[in-house]
């Protein structure tokens, strides 16, 4: 699969963060989603992530910039990471 830092809003930094939460490629970034990968950054780098990084992978699984989310679709993932943690 491809590299992380392939995909939108993905640098350098961002893709070394998930490879040390065993994310190492494209492959599973998609198989994992959105909510699981961030939850796992936010929760080994706690001062460090912000929602920034939530909207940076929504709009790497899209294709689009990450300020480029909506703020529907940005309350949504609010309510996806909330409910993850009930």
């Amino acid at each position: 699969m491809a590299s992380l830092t392939s995909l939108m809003n993905i640098g350098v930094r961002s893709a070394e963060q998930l490879k040390t939460v065993g994310i190492q490629d494209t492959y599973d970034f998609y198989k994992i989603g959105v909510i699981d990968t961030y939850m796992r950054v936010k929760s080994a780098y706690p001062d460090q992530v912000s929602l920034n990084m939530l909207y940076a992978l929504q709009g790497a699984k899209l294709g689009i910039p990450w300020n480029e989310i909506s703020d529907d679709m940005k309350a949504d993932l609010l309510d996806q990471i909330q409910a993850t943690k009930e």
